[in-house]
């Protein structure tokens, strides 16, 4: 335990390890543990501690699905030390590299740092300093619970943020040029944090990728709590749910997930979503939902790399490979569609499209797409700098150019052997995917480094798109049809509606 690269952080020292050329630290804690009378709290700083401390594995997972979960065995257990980063650095004896912090996805509900497809190894030894971390999800970090602060995962992150702040320059890092970026659920809570005012200055670029549109009102969130609260035995409340085995909460949580679609006339279309989390617009943590914030200037100054995939809703889809009917479709699109004649423009725009068809289609556009680029047009409406793409590159036929397919591309951790097995994989794919990795990693590389990725800026005018695909080409962006279905829709907070 006495070899491998130590740096002296604010609450004492790690000792790392050298993974090839790269210095890896995990399982630093950034706050303490969410649990006991801290359990349902805003983080609180990590204790310090003396001597050396072991930092060669990931900490354990906050609680969550699939996972034992941590509880507290009196000071100092590490067991329960689950709010944790990782770094990555090419050189701890360097001075200011660029910074970039993965904010994982998971549906608000599950993800952890230790997720082999984000190592940082590859995007490290390409000159960067990578930290990912662990933040509380599901009913922990997003349910909203009188006597509880809003947004509780999103103020974990803010916290690792803060630790980034103090820390990172000892690991070669530069505290003054850090990019945050993240996927599906973290992607939402980027977005979030470029809204939250107590967030300002804790980062200077972002990249969400496939940003999520359900931002939820805390009538529509209490309605949420209440019933997953019921469902185990008690109310949402901090003295009710401090004593509840965080277990019993999961299960509580899947039982209403599965019954989710009949709660739709009162919670609207969020109950057709795969998650009942999302950040809460409370007025304190999260004064606004990002798309009108960013559009009034909350985030001017923070540069703003933002995209999604083609078939964001493939992986969702539990009628892919079924036929379905018009009569099955009307009432999706109904829902999901924008306006009063929401269905008649999606069949007029997509004359060819199969009610099948059709219904990904608005899935896509309503959860991921159509959020991703009106927050690219937010940040351009207030004079901010944005820029937008699209991944339609796809290995396999069967998921397309699928939701997280892109962040694998740019960690480098889709490798060809992998591509190759894939019982559906395109016959190019495993010579193609090197590339395209290489190609998105470098314009993120480029975006963290320089503040430019490599193409022009977006502008509304034209919708300048960077689309990758076998190669890389900019061009108006590929969902014209979709854009102009959604161009008078205003993305904001979902109401409780009834």
């Amino acid at each position: 335990m006495c070899t491998g690269p130590r740096i002296r952080t604010t609450a004492g020292t790690v000792l790392g390890r050298w993974e090839d050329t790269v210095a890896v630290f995990r399982g630093i804690p950034y706050a303490q543990p969410p649990f006991g009378a801290l359990r349902f709290q805003a983080p609180a700083p990590a204790r310090s501690w003396e001597g050396l401390r072991d930092a060669s594995e990931f900490g354990p997972p906050v609680p969550q699905a699939g996972f034992a979960t941590p509880m507290p065995g009196g000071p100092g257990d590490r067991a329960a030390d689950c709010l944790t980063l990782n770094v990555w650095t090419p050189d701890p004896s360097a001075a200011g590299l660029p910074v970039m912090v993965w904010i994982h996805g998971g549906a608000y509900q599950e993800g952890t740092s230790a997720n082999p497809h984000v190592d940082g190894t590859v995007l490290a030894g390409s000159g960067v300093v990578v930290v990912s971390l662990n933040y509380r999800v599901g009913m922990e970090g997003f349910a909203h619970i009188i006597g509880a602060p809003a947004n509780r995962g999103i103020l974990d992150q803010a916290a690792a943020l803060r630790w980034v702040q103090d820390n990172i320059a000892a690991f070669g890092g530069n505290p003054g040029n850090v990019t945050v970026f993240g996927q599906s659920a973290g992607a939402g809570c980027i977005a979030a944090l470029m809204a939250m005012p107590t967030a300002a200055g804790l980062f200077h670029r972002a990249i969400p990728q496939s940003v999520p549109g359900t931002f939820f009102s805390p009538e529509l969130a209490a309605a949420i709590s209440t019933a997953i609260a019921a469902q185990a035995g008690t109310r949402a409340t901090i003295e009710d749910l401090a004593g509840v085995d965080p277990r019993a909460l999961v299960d509580a949580k899947n039982t209403i997930l599965e019954k989710m679609p009949a709660f739709v006339d009162a919670w609207g279309p969020m109950a057709l979503t795969p998650t009942p989390f999302s950040p809460v617009v409370d007025g304190e943590v999260l004064p606004e939902a990002p798309w009108p914030a960013l559009a009034v200037g909350a985030a001017r100054d923070i540069d703003l790399l933002v995209g999604h995939t083609r078939d964001e809703y493939r992986l969702f889809n539990t009628q892919l490979g079924i036929e379905m009917t018009d009569e099955q479709v009307d009432p999706i699109l109904g829902r999901l569609a924008p306006g009063p004649d929401g269905n008649r423009r999606y069949r007029d725009f997509y004359p060819e499209a199969t009610p099948s068809g059709l219904y990904e289609l608005v899935h896509a556009d309503w959860l991921f797409r159509m959020p991703t680029v009106h927050l690219a047009d937010a940040q351009h409406a207030c004079g901010g700098r944005a820029w937008l793409y699209e991944l339609c590159w796809s290995f396999n036929r069967e998921q397309g150019a699928s939701h997280s397919l892109d962040f694998l591309l740019v960690f480098g951790t889709l490798h060809p052997d992998g591509v190759r097995a894939h019982r559906s994989a395109h016959p190019d794919a495993a010579d193609q995917v090197t590339a395209v990795s290489r190609h998105m990693r470098t314009d993120w590389l480029n975006f963290a480094t320089h503040g430019n990725p490599g193409w022009p800026h977006y502008n509304p005018a034209d919708h300048t798109t960077r689309v990758y695909d076998t190669e890389p080409a900019t061009r108006p962006y590929p969902e014209e049809p979709s854009r102009r279905i959604w161009s008078a829709h205003r993305f904001d907070t979902l109401p409780l509606l009834r």
